[in-house]
């Protein structure tokens, strides 16, 4: 992988890591156009970048890391036990499932979905609007809807979403938590993979890394900034349109 790969995955992680498309999709279809195999070097690369994804997370919510905010931790914790449970019990028969074709078609469901919950939305009904006032049971409930995003092309960011709006969140402070949910996700799931891999590190040339590490930090701080701003004046019905859009691009691309 060249400097140039690198930058192009690391923008792509940090583009869509907090969006409700699904950032494993996007990094198959940008790495097979960018020539690369998915071996296990290039796997562990995608690793590094989501670490930047985490840091990014850190910078953008600095201030929510103090025991002045326990409870709000409380709830990250409590919406992170069922996918850090079953993916930790279940983690060789989640990788059995990975398929381009399961990623095709849950892009394509996921996609629908999203249309569908802003048919129902109401914006009275949808009264949480600070991710300081959610309750333990919407928590765990969030927790549940993302344990989808066990299924490769759900989307975690698209499943604890969807989870939030469903519990009465409005659709900003679903995409808030999403963000805060994401750190102990990625922190499991990196930290799993890096154990795993760590010795592909050895023989992989440093640059790269850092190139895709820095964009990945810097385009997913951004995202999320601009995310934020987008929910204030529109839905996620585009993300619906573009998740069925682009499932059927790689039903016909790749399968």
């Amino acid at each position: 992988m060249d400097i140039f790969q690198a930058a192009i995955l690391g923008i792509i992680e940090g583009l869509t890591e907090f969006l409700p498309i699904s950032s494993t999709g996007h990094l198959i279809i940008v790495s097979d156009w960018l020539g690369l195999a998915q071996t296990e070097q290039n796997k562990s690369f995608e690793v590094i970048i989501q670490v930047a994804a985490i840091l990014a997370i850190f910078s953008h919510y600095k201030e929510k890391f103090s025991l002045e905010h326990f409870k709000l931790w409380v709830n990250v914790a409590i919406a992170f036990v069922p996918i850090g449970l079953i993916g930790f019990l279940f983690h060789h028969q989640i990788k059995e499932l990975f398929t381009l074709a399961t990623v095709a078609w849950m892009f394509i469901i996921g996609g629908v979905i999203f249309l569908i919950m802003e048919k129902l939305y109401n914006e009275g009904t949808h009264r949480t609007r600070n991710i300081e006032d959610l309750s333990l049971s919407q928590a765990f409930w969030i927790g549940i809807a993302q344990m989808a995003a066990l299924i490769p092309g759900t989307s975690r960011a698209g499943a604890s979403i969807v989870g939030g709006v469903m519990v009465g969140l409005d659709r900003k402070t679903s995409a808030e938590f999403s963000f805060l949910l994401a750190l102990p996700v990625l922190a499991a799931a990196s930290g799993l993979d890096l154990l795993k891999n760590y010795s592909e590190f050895a023989n992989t040339s440093w640059m790269p890394l850092l190139v895709g590490f820095a964009m990945a930090y810097i385009v997913a701080y951004l995202t999320m900034t601009i995310f934020l701003k987008f929910l204030d004046k529109f839905t996620f019905n585009a993300f619906g349109i573009y998740r069925i859009v682009f499932g059927i691009v790689l039903l016909i691309w790749f399968v």
